[in-house]
């Protein structure tokens, strides 16, 4: 993600909507609900990555991992695209 932990802590809560979360650390448990396999659920853990530069521009980098449980391919579908929605910055 091309933004800093500070922006990325402040756009979280809109892109997660109405899921309960808990931060702990870099680090945030969403509960998805429940689902066929049980109580779904996503961990997303970051870290701040050495900033990407481009000719004299130096963009900030946040590497993300997210690790969905008990999810089909349409419940992550249906969560990442809102999740993505939010996160989505642009310029021009």
């Amino acid at each position: 993600m091309g933004c800093t932990e500070a922006e990325w802590l402040g756009w979280l809560p809109a892109a997660i909507g109405t899921h309960a979360w808990h931060r702990e650390g870099q680090s945030v448990r969403i509960d998805l609900g429940p689902s066929e396999s049980g109580a779904a659920h996503l961990q997303v853990c970051w870290s701040v990555g050495a900033p990407r530069v481009i000719a004299l521009a130096r963009v900030p980098r946040l590497l993300v991992q997210f690790d969905f449980s008990a999810c089909d391919a349409s419940e992550r579908y249906t969560f990442m695209r809102r999740f993505d929605l939010y996160m989505q910055r642009g310029g021009g």
